[in-house]
């Protein structure tokens, strides 16, 4: 799943370093405008839908995090 994100997020957002991190939104990598890109990226392609509670710094600071967020997402909805 890791991979898979990193691979779409990468190929989105060339400019951002993903594997740099794992304090993407603390440390300013991520800007609120990237992350409403990555939560309709991740929408799109996992068919999930991201309720407001899980907008937290920590399912967004890292890959993992974001693996972790969509997997128990989709076993919810799955």
């Amino acid at each position: 799943m890791e991979e898979k994100i990193l691979e779409l997020l990468t190929e989105e957002y060339p400019d951002v370093d993903f594997t740099s991190s794992n304090a993407l939104v603390d440390d300013g990598i991520l800007d609120s405008l990237t992350i409403t890109g990555i939560i309709a990226t991740l929408t799109m392609e996992f068919g999930i839908t991201i309720p407001y509670e899980e907008i937290i710094e920590e399912n967004f600071n890292s890959i993992a995090g974001l693996a972790k967020m969509v997997t128990k997402l989709q076993s919810k909805e799955g």
